[in-house]
């Protein structure tokens, strides 16, 4: 693979006195202390800027909708003013609440984070002509940079390598199908104001290339306004590779370029995790990428923090994809290897100051054309979405709550940074986006800082809605994602089925069985108050595990049968003195040490050999059934007495409604558009309606053939998820 050789990659000595010299830039620069800045977003991004203005003496002002009145992004802040009600094209999107926010606060510095309005020309223009400092790129760079079709064309003019394709704007379906084969399939159908990976499609034939048009069409207009689409080249197996920058406008001149960021692990383009650097660039191809991005930059008179996105093939030839006009998603891991606070430096561009000339000058001064960085950085995306239902999002509040530290995880050298705008209480809507946080970690090695966002996602407590973490924690096992081998086809090529959970190996179960006996038998000897010591389990698996000895803290002389899925495993609890008395055969000795187990906490610690292993318990019904995490991996766990055992092999399951002749809602959305009526002949694979959730299209196909009998659900209306959307006859 090419550029494994950077998976190792030390720190570089220059990055660490490049963040000590710059570290008290903001308290020597005047405009900022004592001013307001107003952040026009939500959540996670709106606290990341209040955490930075704040470091800089600023005043911080929130907005909210109806629904975000308890949010954590204004509790933070100093002043909050309500925008209006839940939908964002009643709240956050509009401009004129917006202004009258800033108005009636006073704020002389407004900071976009990114969606909304953050790359709306309209409201940047708002905003100068109101005397208030936008936190962004001129009206120019915007409009410039938005439209993928104009932007496009000033990347040519520029000497950027771009994308084969066909510029123009598609007026319909036919047209689509007939662009599509002039550009020979596959092809990418885009939005032309689109990002986030909403209105693009992918279409390989005619068929797709249709209905490609019909969804990016009414995903582009439900989230942008702007329904204009074009068609272009799709690229094979690329790597989605960004270069983030910093500019301070023609008046001063300066472009700064960071290493890149690979965003390749993608789910229907929505990234999932981000790293810097990455493995496949050469530093030849990373100065040739920086040096385009600065042309870029300086061709539409850039200022700001911006990001110039690439594709990347494997022989290193790259393409101009997009320029997003605003901070990103990901700038964290930009942060961590680089040590630049990037809100920092938009926010003093803001004010009309230059970029440091140490900053100009390390660049400047990069034989890779970047600012000078030291090891790697991964960040996972938490989404409230079920992995094991296709990745549908998930709403609700969050019963509990507790985000992985630095301290937590305990591992030398690895550093955890958690971006959130949620606490335990917070409530996940369904009008929003539905990312939790950004889990981040940074460490001096690729492999280093995969292992330590493995163990931060183990630990990381969330309930109340379904969530990622285990489908993130299956990609940091992944044996080709921690070789590097990270084309943005990654998912699609390793799940093609979807993602079936984590498959643990025979000592993760091992270490699952053991852990929960001992957990057993420590809550046995809590509620008798039995005094604990330090003893030993005889553990005997009939099945998988023969003769094991286990070194746990406990109490002696019990028995318990522990049933995993459909596995029964034997335990018996001995003292150490008498761990191997009635023992037949040779005994494997598999120690325990500190077993860290709290009735009140979520999360289970133990040590099996060497390796910690984490466990996350989901509580327990009324016939003692738990439900336990390890390393992602999702069971349901049963431990009893071996008496106990037997008697529940004679009670009856419960019963199962059968949904196999409805169509249950798959998430909480709104129904846009119904394909059936009563009495249609449905063919399997037919679509039936198009539920839109997160402003995403989601096409509902019939999974039988059959008779269309009832329509319980009205094209508008809201659903609750499983909610009954048609029903086939019997």
């Amino acid at each position: 693979m090419l550029g494994l050789k950077l998976l190792r990659q030390k720190a570089a000595p220059r990055a660490m006195l490049l963040r000590a010299s710059l570290s008290s830039t903001a308290e020597e620069l005047p405009g900022l202390r004592g001013e307001k800045v107003l952040v026009a977003n939500r959540g996670e991004i709106a606290c990341r800027v209040f955490d930075t203005a704040r470091s800089m003496g600023m005043q911080t002002v929130s907005i909210y909708s109806d629904v975000d009145q308890a949010a954590q992004h204004v509790k933070q802040s100093d002043e909050s003013v309500n925008v209006g009600p839940a939908p964002s094209n009643e709240s956050y999107l509009v401009i004129d609440n917006v202004l009258a926010a800033i108005k009636s606060t006073g704020a002389k510095y407004v900071h976009p984070g990114y969606g909304f309005l953050s790359e709306n020309s309209i409201f940047r223009q708002a905003c100068e002509d109101n005397g208030v400092a936008f936190v962004g790129p001129p009206v120019k760079a915007i409009e410039a940079m938005g439209d993928k079709i104009e932007s496009k064309q000033i990347a040519i003019d520029a000497g950027v390598n771009v994308i084969p394709g066909d510029q123009s704007i598609i007026k319909d379906a036919d047209e689509a199908v007939k662009v599509s084969n002039e550009v020979g399939y596959p092809v990418m159908i885009k939005a032309s104001a689109g990002g986030g990976g909403k209105g693009m499609r992918i279409a390989w034939n005619d068929d797709e290339a249709r209905e490609g048009f019909r969804l990016s069409t009414d995903e582009a207009m439900a989230s942008f306004n702007d329904d204009r689409i074009f068609i272009e080249k799709f690229i094979e197996r690329p790597h989605h590779i960004e270069i983030q920058l910093l500019a301070d406008g023609p008046e001063h001149n300066n472009v700064v370029c960071f290493p890149e960021r690979e965003c390749s692990i993608q789910r229907r383009n929505q990234k999932v995790i981000e790293e810097s650097p990455s493995t496949l660039l050469t530093p030849e191809t990373r100065k040739a990428m920086a040096d385009q991005a600065a042309m870029l930059a300086r061709a539409v008179g850039y200022s700001s923090a911006g990001t110039v996105e690439f594709l990347c093939d494997e022989k290193q030839n790259f393409y101009f994809l997009e320029m997003n006009t605003r901070l990103q998603v990901e700038h964290p891991v930009t942060e961590e290897v680089s040590g630049i606070d990037l809100v920092k430096h938009m926010l003093e561009v803001a004010a009309g100051h230059p970029l440091p000339k140490e900053l100009v000058d390390a660049c400047k001064n990069s034989p890779e054309g970047v600012v000078p960085y030291s090891g790697w950085s991964m960040e996972a995306r938490v989404y409230a979405e079920d992995p094991f239902r296709s990745f549908l999002p998930s709403t609700g509040p969050l019963f509990s709550y507790q985000e992985p530290t630095t301290e937590s995880i305990g591992m030398e050298g690895i550093k955890v940074r958690c971006d959130s705008g949620v606490v335990e209480g917070s409530d996940i809507s369904m009008f929003y986006d539905p990312m939790i946080s950004k889990l981040i970690t940074k460490a001096d090695t690729r492999l280093e800082a995969i292992d330590g966002l493995s163990a931060a996602l183990d630990e990381y407590v969330i309930r109340g809605v379904s969530h990622n973490t285990p489908f993130c924690l299956d990609l940091c096992r992944n044996q080709a994602f921690r070789d590097g081998d990270t084309p943005t086809s990654f998912i699609d090529d390793h799940y093609p089925e979807g993602f079936e959970g984590v498959q643990l190996d025979a000592e993760e179960k091992k270490a699952v069985a053991v852990a929960m006996a001992a957990v057993a038998d420590r809550r046995r000897v809590m509620l008798e108050g039995v005094p604990l010591a330090m003893e030993k389990v005889g553990y005997n698996d009939y099945e998988r595990i023969e003769n094991v000895i286990v070194t746990i803290g406990g109490h002696s002389g019990e028995s318990y049968s522990v049933v995993i899925g459909d596995e029964r495993n034997e335990a018996v609890v001995q003292r150490i003195n008498d761990a191997k008395d009635g023992m037949e055969g040779e005994a494997e000795t598999v120690p325990i040490g500190d077993l860290d187990y709290d009735p009140n906490s979520y999360v289970t610690k133990f040590d099996v050999g060497e390796q910690e292993r984490v466990i996350q318990m989901f509580g327990e019904d009324a016939e003692g059934l738990m439900k336990i995490q390890m390393g992602g991996a999702m069971m349901d766990v049963v431990v009893r007495s071996p008496d106990e055992f037997n008697l529940s092999t004679y009670m009856h399951e419960p019963p199962v409604v059968d949904t196999s002749r409805m169509l249950l809602a798959p998430m909480p959305g709104k129904l846009v558009s119904m394909a059936v009526e009563v009495g249609d002949e449905i063919e399997l694979g037919q679509e039936l309606c198009v539920v839109e959730a997160m402003k995403m299209q989601n096409v509902q196909r019939s999974e039988r053939k059959g008779v269309i009998k009832a329509i319980n659900v009205e094209v508008g209306a809201s659903m609750k998820v499983d909610e009954c959307i048609l029903e086939f006859e019997e």
